[in-house]
């Protein structure tokens, strides 16, 4: 099956109530382990690269060609979508032009106005290209210089006004945060989120898809309530990369590298592979998407 725009599958799962998994891709093994994975478990996905995966993946069009070839090679049939996260205005019309078929903007360090026309300049070319786009409102929260975030929540009128430059989906703040949730967390404002779920939907008379960022490590019944909620865009990246590590690292401790030709990359990488199939298994699972493709 070809890649495939975000934007149908994305406004079934709004409409239906699961949430569909965003898993970034940092080289070949993170990508097949994620396209066998959704395989499994019969989902449909988005494959993210942020504009740094990117460049350290050799470029746009080598991550478009790795998993458009892997697609059919390994005979994938489930919808999946090549989606460049958090990307910056050229990046994302670099992104489109080598074949992506999904973008977001991240317009949030503009002035606001700036961003709603920046947007719908991407909105106008995504479009043109069969592309589904994504918008942000506000800042997602993490560490910066040992100073945590909790997280910023989104305006509701500026979530209205993103919206109806004809965005696809949309992330906004509810709490959320990049990376490792710090212990002094104190969850996602779900208040927040059902005023953001409520002015859209009623603004443009219809469900519109948003976006939770920084989805590694939300316990299971704050992603499912969001789910409820509007959300429809799971993105997850940290829980992949700690995943990995931890199985590399058991490889290395058990000194399995030593034994026989366990130097081989082939052999070294392969416990991460495993680890991460079976962590995006698990997620598609919590999210609600088993059987969606």
């Amino acid at each position: 099956m070809p890649l495939v725009s975000a934007s149908e599958f994305l406004t079934a799962a709004r409409e239906n109530g699961y949430g569909v998994g965003g898993f970034n891709t940092n080289n070949l093994e993170w990508t097949q382990s994620i396209l066998k994975a959704a395989q499994a478990k019969n989902a449909p996905i988005l494959i993210q690269t942020s504009e740094g995966a990117a460049k350290y993946m050799g470029g746009y069009k080598v991550c478009y060609d790795i998993v458009a070839d892997l697609i059919d090679s390994l005979g994938i049939t489930v919808p999946v979508a090549l989606h460049l996260d958090h990307g910056s205005y050229e990046g994302a019309k670099a992104a489109l032009a080598a074949g992506y078929t999904s973008i977001m903007f991240d317009g949030s360090h503009f002035p606001f106005e700036e961003n709603i026309t920046k947007t719908k300049e991407l909105v106008a070319l995504a479009h043109s290209k069969g592309a589904s786009i994504e918008a942000e409102v506000g800042t997602i929260g993490g560490e910066e210089d040992g100073i945590v975030g909790s997280g910023e929540l989104a305006d509701i009128n500026e979530c209205v006004a993103i919206a109806e430059t004809g965005i696809d989906f949309l992330a906004c703040g509810i709490g959320n945060i990049h990376g490792p949730y710090p212990e002094n967390w104190t969850g996602l404002s779900f208040e927040r989120l059902q005023e953001i779920t409520t002015a859209v939907d009623g603004a443009l008379g219809h469900k519109v898809p948003l976006v939770l960022h920084g989805g590694s490590g939300i316990p299971e019944d704050q992603i499912k309530k969001a789910i409820s909620l509007g959300v429809a865009k799971i993105n997850v990246n940290t829980e992949l990369q700690l995943v990995f590590r931890d199985a590399t690292n058991e490889y290395v401790k058990a000194g399995k590298d030593h034994e026989g030709k366990g130097y081989d990359p082939r052999k070294l990488l392969a416990p991460g592979f495993t680890a991460i199939v079976n962590e995006v298994e698990n997620l598609i699972e919590r999210f609600g998407t088993t059987e969606k493709a």
